[in-house]
């Protein structure tokens, strides 16, 4: 027995013969059309395509070919959405070979001679919210991470529910003069020249000092935004703390502004002022400088200074003060060199010396009987970029304090390695 042709195939001949029927119509009208031809019969002639037309729109919907309804709000939400993240890893050696098999103070890759997965994130996002003075817009923003890096990285990895969450916002644009942007939900901060992707963002794979002891990790809030000119725009945020992540741990909220300058094409710097209360009583003030500068089509430069006064309730207060440096050079679109330096100044023994040893959960606590020191840092990155979607990222690192016993028992430490990223 003959067996019957498929539905969709059969759909195709019937929309194959009514496209040549058509076809046909709209020649021969053509055909007949001439000087003596009458408006009526033109429009009798359109009448007759018009139907041909429906007839064959119908059989296309009849057949499975195109849906016979719109899409719904959900369908029509899911084709908006973007997902994007990236997979990262590498492996890292620590010349001095702490006896611990963990790298004091090193933020990525705390476990020495050890494979690691250190971050896999996902980020699920609308259509950017465009500033509008004329229409509302709204959209949201959520990103989740695993990994090693995560606890150091994510909103609070000792917070049931917390535990994978970077951020997660929505974002309104309210109509009034240039579009006043506002942002509620879990945020990052505003503070550091370098992003919490690492290698994925940044031109060196490590982390810098400056992340993590002259910055704040994400925390629950809102935040308004206002660009007032091409090159000034500015910042205010109200949070739950500096240091308190999603849920409020004081009662003094922790706020922080910026006033961000574009000087041209190739030139930035923000000015940012903070101050809030931590975990405890422990409060901290401060202001931060970062910016950065094109200087050529190859050579790119970056810029951090940080200051920090903290003022516990139970002893005197203190400063800690940062400052970097980022330059890099690429020497082709897939081959770039980057060098990063940074000195931080504990004046006071408030910023350093309680929080410099193995980032929690791998290690913390007091290391040292100074009672306040500095802590340096100088960092050579090779940046190989064979496809758009990958990086790959040799590295030598060479960290150095004055704090006794600060790294493993000794000032100094090298470490070597590679990180590999994948970006999609």
């Amino acid at each position: 027995m003959k067996k019957s042709p498929p539905r969709t195939k059969r759909g195709l001949a019937s929309a194959s013969a009514c496209l040549g029927m058509l076809a046909t119509g709209g020649l021969t009208a053509h055909a007949q059309t001439t000087d003596t031809t009458t408006i009526s019969d033109l429009e009798k002639q359109n009448q007759a395509m018009q139907q041909r037309l429906d007839t064959l729109e119908d059989l296309v919907k009849k057949e499975g070919l195109v849906p016979s309804a719109p899409a719904t709000n959900l369908v029509s939400a899911l084709d908006k959405m973007t997902i994007s993240g990236f997979v990262q890893a590498s492996y890292f050696y620590n010349l001095d070979r702490p006896a611990n098999g963990l790298s004091d103070g090193y933020l990525w890759n705390t476990r020495d001679n050890s494979f690691s997965i250190n971050k896999v994130k996902i980020t699920l996002a609308s259509p950017p919210v465009e500033p509008s003075g004329d229409n509302w817009n709204a959209g949201y923003r959520v990103s989740l991470m695993a990994g090693e890096d995560a606890p150091i990285v994510n909103t609070d990895a000792g917070t049931i529910g917390f535990d994978y969450l970077r951020e997660a916002y929505v974002e309104l644009n309210v109509p009034i003069g240039t579009g006043l942007d506002i942002k509620a939900g879990e945020l990052i901060s505003l503070l550091n020249y370098e992003s919490g992707d690492g290698g994925a963002a940044n031109e060196n794979f490590s982390q810098g000092y400056q992340w993590y002891y002259t910055g704040n990790p994400p925390a629950a809030g809102v935040q308004l935004g206002y660009t007032f000119t091409p090159w000034l725009s500015a910042q205010f945020r109200v949070d739950n703390g500096l240091y308190s992540g999603p849920l409020a741990t004081a009662t003094r909220k922790g706020v922080m502004g910026s006033l961000n300058f574009t000087i041209d094409s190739k030139t930035w710097f923000h000015v940012i002022g903070f101050g809030g209360e931590g975990a405890g009583t422990l409060s901290a003030d401060g202001g931060s400088v970062i910016g950065g500068r094109q200087l050529t089509d190859k050579l790119g430069s970056g810029f951090e200074f940080d200051y920090f006064h903290f003022d516990p309730d139970s002893s005197a207060s203190g400063d800690t003060w940062s400052i970097g440096g980022w330059l890099w050079y690429d020497f082709t679109p897939k081959i770039g060199l980057a060098f990063r330096g940074e000195f931080l100044d504990d004046v006071n023994g408030m910023g350093l010396n309680t929080r410099l040893g193995a980032p929690a959960p791998f290690g913390a606590g007091i290391f040292s009987p100074d009672a306040n020191g500095n802590l340096a840092s100088f960092t050579l990155t090779l940046n190989l970029k064979p496809t758009p979607n990958i990086k790959i990222q040799p590295e030598f690192r060479y960290d150095t304090t004055s704090y006794t016993g600060g790294f493993n028992g000794g000032h100094n430490q090298f470490i070597v390695g590679c990180g590999a990223s994948y970006l999609f």
